[in-house]
């Protein structure tokens, strides 16, 4: 018998998500473990494996849907010789639809929004329209039914859209009310673009504005030498095999994460995340580090850093780092963690601070090591220097708790043989 395949939950937190490609055409063999399609959920792109056997008789939810609904039907599966009956579930539309758009129902049923010229179902009916067409119409302010689509069968595409916004000479009708409006973009006179919000940037703006208005943040810095760790990571890279399962590459990134993992033992009250009712201190030191992705930034996590050696610290890093930027990570990898870092020694940056990452109470933000003329027994010598500041959430970690850390992280790392350990 037919059996509905239903959009599935990835993350705890996920409502929605795109349905960015199916890897699985109609009419073909399913097996229990095939993957089947790929979704963008507002962490990562994921695939999805099949939990049932059987042949794939009919897709509801087009390739580059946005807005799809936890557990909302985007396919029917069914036996292999069976057909697709009349009673098989067809709620989710056969294109691509915006977020705020519900599927068309199977029944003509009458709108709430008015429509000047004739019947409004019809005209929707008869107007193609891309989902990147209809939201940079919405965002801009053009009415689509006075355009005319350059695509196939006439389909309104993103060039229309562009046209009508650079050529336009006086603002064009309002289009209909949305059911969740879109932040208004501004009036805009000179050539532009518009780049629709990926599910990830979304979850982003709305973490940092979250952490910025509801955290108190409280900054440390410290200046620290790192001329000892330079050496100590060209000696242990000297040591590595050229190729094989015990061959290593340790980044100065590696060592500062294990510095930080040690620090945390030594004060381990900075390891923790405020709550209205306590203070959590987590037993387990797990580190997430920031990684750049194509859509912005994803922190996934090193379990047990402290207990970890720094080749296999390093080579895990390195895997997860590969995975974050192919949208790869499992859930369990980028879901949890007691504090962060995030590391712009690599683009010259010389001093910034970190936006923490909620629930965590910590984040340590590490700028690139320069050669400065420092003071040493009185006399001016040249040292390569890194500066380090700890963003803390001062509800949880008071300010000398937050320099005590930042002074243990400055010891290991000027005397970095606490890392063989």
């Amino acid at each position: 018998m037919a059996t509905n395949i239903l959009m599935p939950a990835l993350s705890p937190t996920m409502t929605e998500g795109t349905l960015s490609r199916w890897l699985k055409k109609e009419g073909e063999a399913v097996r229990s473990g095939d993957v089947i399609a790929e979704i963008e959920t507002d962490k990562a792109t994921m695939e999805v494996e099949a939990v049932d056997e059987g042949v794939l008789g009919k897709i509801l939810v087009a390739d580059g849907t946005e807005g799809v609904k936890v557990n909302a039907p985007i396919g029917v599966l069914v036996q292999p010789g069976e057909t697709v009956s009349a009673a098989a579930p067809a709620q989710a539309a056969p294109a691509p639809a915006p977020a705020a758009k519900p599927a068309a129902p199977q029944t003509p049923a009458p709108q709430p929004q008015a429509q000047p010229r004739g019947n409004g179902h019809d005209a929707e009916a008869r107007q193609f329209v891309s989902p990147l067409a209809r939201r940079m119409a919405l965002q801009g302010g053009i009415d689509l039914r006075g355009l005319t689509g350059s695509g196939p069968n006439g389909r309104i595409v993103k060039a229309d859209i562009e046209a009508a916004l650079h050529g336009r000479s006086a603002p064009a009708a309002p289009a209909a009310p949305a059911a969740r409006a879109p932040t208004p973009a501004p009036t805009v006179t000179a050539p532009h673009r518009l780049v629709p919000n990926s599910s990830i940037r979304k979850v982003i703006a709305r973490r940092i504005a979250e952490a910025k208005q509801t955290i108190p943040h409280f900054y440390v810095s410290m200046d620290i030498e790192i001329d000892a760790l330079l050496k100590l990571r060209s000696d242990l890279n000297a040591r590595s095999p050229k190729d094989g399962p015990g061959a290593f590459r340790l980044s100065v990134n590696d060592l500062v994460i294990k510095a930080a993992a040690i620090a945390l033992r030594r004060v381990p009250t900075v390891n923790a995340s405020f709550t209205d009712e306590a203070i959590i201190l987590y037993d387990d030191v797990d580190i997430s580090v920031a990684v750049s992705i194509p859509d912005g930034l994803i922190t996934p996590i090193l379990r047990r850093a402290d207990q970890k050696g720094l080749a296999a610290l390093s080579n895990e890093m390195k895997g997860l780092i590969e995975r974050a930027k192919a949208g790869k990570l499992k859930p369990e990898e980028f879901q949890g963690g007691g504090f962060s870092i995030s590391n712009m020694g690599m683009y010259g940056v010389s001093d910034f601070a970190a936006v923490i990452n909620p629930p965590q109470a910590a984040i340590l933000a590490v700028a690139a090591g320069q050669p400065r003329a420092v003071v040493k027994d009185g006399q001016i010598v040249a040292a390569t220097m890194m500066t380090c500041t700890l963003s803390v959430d001062h509800r949880a970690v008071d300010g000398a708790l937050a320099a005590e850390w930042l002074g243990a992280f400055k010891s290991v790392v000027e005397d970095p043989l606490g890392l063989m350990l």
